[in-house]
């Protein structure tokens, strides 16, 4: 999918279209890697193609299934614990699945900022007071700032450094 980037419109719709190309371009960063390319290790981070997804996945549902909509961690549609455990990737879990996963849990996202004003507000102990439209900012931050660091990935991945002759 490719959503036609717009410059025009209401507050919203150009909110919605960006934070819709930033999700797009994180998943840009890994798609047609080879499954031991998402997982390829080139930082000292949790960092790689396939757990920036997962991680990216995390955040869609602890802000808008757990904060938004109230959900419990039960009703969750995967994880949504504010821990390193968001960057978790199981062994059987392929780059397919993830981006399918984060796909769904950005679906569901757009589903519950809908029934939502942008002026709306909620209390959240860590940030205090934040809107819908605060939300939606910071989420075009985070996956900006992500998609970039998969870029910076995928260049190491696809062109490595050549290695210098010993001396």
């Amino acid at each position: 999918m490719t959503t036609k980037r717009i410059t025009a419109g209401t507050e919203r719709a150009l909110i919605e279209n960006t934070l819709d190309r930033n999700r797009e371009a994180l998943i840009a960063t890994a798609r047609g890697l080879s499954e031991a390319d998402a997982r390829r290790r080139l930082v000292a981070s949790l960092t790689t193609p396939i757990s920036v997804i997962k991680h990216a996945a995390a955040a869609e549902r602890i802000w808008f299934q757990r904060f938004w909509a109230g959900l419990d961690e039960a009703e969750c549609d995967g994880y949504s614990r504010r821990d390193e455990g968001t960057f978790a990737v199981a062994a059987d879990e392929s780059l397919a699945d993830v981006i399918a996963e984060f796909e769904r849990a950005s679906q569901r996202s757009r589903e519950i900022a809908a029934r939502f004003e942008l002026d709306d507000t909620k209390d959240f102990p860590r940030e205090g007071t934040v809107s819908m439209r605060w939300t939606l900012l910071a989420m075009i931050e985070e996956f900006a700032r992500h998609a970039g660091h998969g870029d910076i990935l995928r260049e190491q991945i696809d062109q490595p450094v050549p290695r210098q002759p010993a001396s």
